[in-house]
C-alpha cells in the first residue's frame, strides 16, 4: 500500500484485505501512507495512515520517496515473514 487512506477507498481497502487468503502480509511503502498524508496531515478528506484503524501493516519501508533498495528490503522481509507464516501453518 502506497500513500495516506482517503474516505472513499478506507472500506475498500478493508474488504480487500479481509478477501486475501491467509497468510497475508501488508506492506506500506513511503511516509504518506505511514503519518497519513504527510504535510496534508489534517486534510478534510484523509482517514489516515494506513496502519491506523485501516488494516494491520506488517512491513513498513520509510522513504518519501523511498528509495529503490528500501522498498527491496521490504519484499525481503515480507517474503521472509510469508515463510515463517506457512511454516507455522504446518
Amino acid at each position: 500500500m502506497t500513500g495516506p487512506v482517503v474516505h472513499d477507498m478506507a472500506d475498500r481497502l478493508r474488504r480487500v484485505y479481509a478477501q486475501m487468503p491467509n497468510p497475508k502480509v501488508v506492506m506500506c511503502i513511503g511516509s504518506c501512507g505511514q503519518s497519513g498524508g504527510g504535510v496534508f496531515y489534517d486534510s478534510y478528506n484523509l482517514d489516515g495512515p494506513v496502519g491506523g484503524d485501516i488494516i494491520p501493516v506488517d512491513i513498513y519501508v520509510p522513504g518519501c520517496a523511498p528509495r529503490p533498495e528500501a522498498i527491496i528490503d521490504g519484499v525481503v522481509k515480507a517474503i521472509a515473514l510469508l515463510e515463517r507464516l506457512e511454516e507455522d501453518k504446518k
